[in-house]
């Protein structure tokens, strides 16, 4: 039988956290799988996930060279069996603890897709322009797609798989997550937040977002703001 929830952990270079993050995740009292895409990791990450795979409830594939994160989830979109996916990515920012919180609205019927806020609950930011950068991303999506959500940018995202794949995700690196927002609201979905917890990592501790990451994320806003799903377009 087909798990309920796809957890999705893309990986690259992530050999200092990679293994507690999915034993933590195997621990979480869920019915899941864990689909782990190496996206042309150069360190030990492989070798990780090769000694946790066990071709049922957690499998994986590898990218033969670095393609960035949104290509590695589209590839784990197409491997997912859950009714429902969710990205974990492989640090310590996120916990699987909180995956209780994200799914009971979905299991309870009232909402369709959850996000996880960072905004309402304990966290710890390394950084004031990061915050500062979130915030202003997420004030430009509530004006271009008339919508209050508090933190567009999360990345505990959980979707029903196949509205996933109906997104026709193009995004190849971090921009992957406002492109999912945007269509998610061109969709005509309605985005149910939930508070969870969140502890930055520092760019010493290997924090890859930058400035310019966020000016792609403004950019890519912009581009969705006329998206069509293919059902829908003329």
């Amino acid at each position: 039988m087909d798990p309920y929830l796809s957890v999705l952990i893309p990986v690259y270079n992530e050999e200092a956290t990679l293994a507690a993050v999915i034993d933590a995740v195997r621990k979480v009292p869920e019915d899941l799988e864990i689909v782990i895409v190496d996206d042309g990791s150069t360190d030990g990450s492989w070798q990780l996930i090769e000694e946790r795979v066990d071709g049922e409830r957690v499998r994986a594939t590898r990218h033969d060279r670095n393609q960035g994160k949104g290509v590695a989830i589209r590839t784990g979109l197409g491997m997912a069996r859950g009714k429902v996916v969710l990205i974990q990515d492989a640090d310590l920012e996120y916990s699987p603890d909180d995956y209780g919180v994200l799914l009971d609205p979905i299991r309870s019927g009232r909402a369709t897709v959850v996000y996880g806020s960072r905004t309402f609950s304990s966290h710890a930011s390394y950084s004031f322009w990061y915050v500062m950068g979130n915030r202003l991303v997420t004030l430009i999506t509530n004006v271009l797609y008339n919508c209050y959500l508090s933190d567009i940018e999360t990345g505990y995202k959980v979707v029903p798989t196949e509205i996933a794949r109906s997104l026709e995700l193009e995004a190849r690196g971090f921009e992957l997550e406002p492109e999912i927002t945007a269509k998610l609201l061109r969709g005509g979905y309605r985005i149910y937040e939930v508070p969870i917890s969140y502890a930055a990592r520092s760019r010493e501790e290997g924090k890859k977002l930058t400035v310019w990451d966020g000016v792609k994320a403004l950019l890519t806003l912009l581009r969705y703001r006329r998206w069509k799903p293919a059902a829908a377009a003329v």
